[in-house]
């Protein structure tokens, strides 16, 4: 085999919303724009009709298409049964690359690759945590059984990526530190999307946009708006984009604070499209890993107040200062104001940001460099040693022979 020659790849995720399916559709994409064969496999029961039509408009661009089964979120008998029908249904496709995203895709594939490799196929497998079943607590039962299972599963990977270098550290204290090859790689960006987004007439003062459940912050922010107006005396127009698990409750609890007047929720829409119903963004995770909500806002000039959490630091760099901590309504007001009453400075400032983040965050660099690994492991340049560092190996390089 040569560099120059096609792959056929597949990722296998559970779920085919938010930005873990933004990087696999983006990522599939380029792939396929180079001439590769790719596919993906994903949760049948996971979404509603905006992903729904996403799924639409992606399968006929890749040659393998999408395919979708029915994947629990937790560990179930089923997950057998689903690996063994997907063995079978991959085993004709001589596949070079099977790449999991996220703990239970992970699973499915690093599994399945093994299989297939006892069958004589040269596949290597790929896993990308996406910050997954490391958002759980090491002094949990469920945590440790995550973590368990991990480190079971490493002995089935032949390399690692990382989308931060929080994760890699992530990965290395919870888990175990790696013993195959890892790599950090970071999300990507369209050209287009550093097109700026300006404000204009009937935005809301603020926005949120992503899954409603609570390790978004959703509740953080409603919580933040009271203190807003007592500590603060502002009372900003507040918009909710997105669905999820607990979105009732928080429309339930913007009705009991008498806040349903200017906080208001909206369905879930396109990213360009959900971040102009606001002149300022608030992201109040808990956690993240390297999100793209973040890298689109700052790629389109918006003026942002979020969280220091996960790779969030990474992407604000020597503007990470300015990040408040989680899990704070009391700090994450006190942001809000600063940014609303210094908006025109916050605004100027947001134009050179997204100046700053253009060569970094790329889906030309983030293609180029998986890429990359898939050939590494494939057609080895020299004997392989495992890397045992700390560290994730350098962009566009497998770390070998110390190196």
């Amino acid at each position: 085999m040569d560099r120059t020659r096609p792959l056929r790849i597949v990722h296998c995720v559970r779920s085919p919303i938010g930005g873990i399916f933004r990087h696999i559709a983006d990522l599939a994409t380029a792939q396929a724009q180079s001439g590769h064969q790719v596919g993906i496999i994903c949760d049948s029961t996971t979404g509603g009709a905006f992903e729904a039509r996403q799924i639409e408009d992606l399968a006929p661009r890749l040659p393998f298409g999408i395919h979708r089964y029915p994947m629990q979120r937790a560990i179930s008998p089923s997950d057998l049964r689903l690996t063994l029908s997907l063995v079978d249904r991959l085993r004709g496709l001589d596949l070079d690359v099977l790449h999991g995203h996220g703990a239970k895709g992970g699973a499915h594939a690093r599994v399945i690759g093994t299989i297939l490799r006892l069958g004589g196929r040269r596949v290597v497998r790929i896993y990308c945590p996406h910050g997954g079943s490391l958002h759980f607590d090491a002094d949990t039962a469920e945590g440790r059984t995550y973590f368990r299972l991990e480190r079971m599963l490493e002995r089935a990977t032949d390399a690692l990526v990382f989308v931060s270098d929080y994760e890699a550290e992530m990965y290395r204290r919870k888990v175990c530190p790696p013993s195959t090859h890892f790599r950090r790689v970071y999300n990507g960006l369209k050209p287009e999307e550093f097109a700026p987004l300006r404000p204009r007439e009937g935005m809301a003062d603020l926005m949120f946009a992503g899954m409603m459940r609570d390790l978004k912050g959703p509740q953080i922010l409603i919580e933040a708006l009271p203190v807003l107006a007592a500590t603060h005396g502002l009372t900003p127009t507040v918009r909710f984009v997105g669905a999820g698990e607990d979105r009732v409750a928080y429309e339930a609890r913007v009705a009991a604070l008498g806040l349903a007047d200017r906080v208001t929720f909206h369905d879930p829409m396109p990213t360009r499209q959900a971040l102009s119903q606001g002149r300022i963004l608030v992201v109040p995770s808990l956690a993240e890993s390297m999100p793209y909500l973040v890298l689109e806002a700052v790629a389109a000039r918006i003026p942002m107040v979020a969280t220091r959490v996960g790779g969030v630091p990474e992407i604000f760099a020597d503007r990470s200062a300015r990040l408040v901590p989680p899990q704070d309504p009391k700090a994450l007001a006190a942001g809000i104001a600063a940014v609303l009453t210094h908006e025109a400075g916050a605004r100027a400032d947001a134009e050179e940001f997204g100046a700053d983040i253009t060569g970094r965050f790329s889906i030309a660099r983030m293609s180029s460099d998986i890429e990359a690994l898939y050939y590494d492991l494939l057609i080895p340049r020299r004997p392989t040693v495992v890397d045992t560092s700390s560290r994730p190996a350098p962009i566009g390089r497998l770390t070998a022979g110390g190196s």
